[in-house]
């Protein structure tokens, strides 16, 4: 049984960020890119995320490097991961997303959770995805929703995979 992210590892990792410098916060973005390059390309891959705002985009970085010191915290540095690796779960995913048949976004998004093991992370990524839905000075757009949530639980598949 391998080790469960906690949420607070994830509220202390966000604690932390909140108080480094921009020249301190770009060394774990740094230090994120030299562990998992293929991944970073992932998320800075404009044919991707073409459609996101830069918002959220820098947005889904931040998620990313929050995701990704949570799991090296708690399972230990991982392996590199590739780009078939990446394209597969990402598949997956969009292929689960699109068999809901729920008419709301939250709703569709409850099968990811069913015997999912890194739950806390899961739930992190969907609170990011749907924080203020109705306030219009949200961060992530109604367009944005998915993508994100997506390259998210594909992002921790990846990084949690045994």
């Amino acid at each position: 049984m391998s080790k469960i992210v906690s949420a607070a590892t994830i509220d202390a990792i966000i604690e932390e960020l909140d108080t480094l410098s921009d020249e301190q916060y770009e060394t774990r973005v740094d230090k994120f890119a030299e562990d998992q390059p293929v991944l970073i390309a992932y998320l800075f891959n404009e044919d991707n995320f073409h459609l996101l705002t830069e918002e959220e985009k820098g947005f889904l970085q931040y998620l990313s490097l929050i995701a990704y010191e949570a799991v090296e915290r708690t399972l230990g540095k991982r392996e590199r991961v590739s780009e078939d690796e990446i394209g597969e779960a990402e598949e997956k995913n969009y292929e689960i997303l699109e068999n809901s048949t729920a008419k709301k976004f939250r709703d569709r998004l409850d099968t990811f959770f069913e015997g999912y093991k890194q739950e806390e992370l899961l739930a992190f990524a969907e609170e990011a995805v749907m924080e203020d839905e109705e306030d219009p000075e949200s961060v992530v757009t109604k367009e944005g929703r998915e993508p994100i949530f997506i390259t998210m639980k594909t992002l921790i598949d990846v990084l949690t995979a045994e």
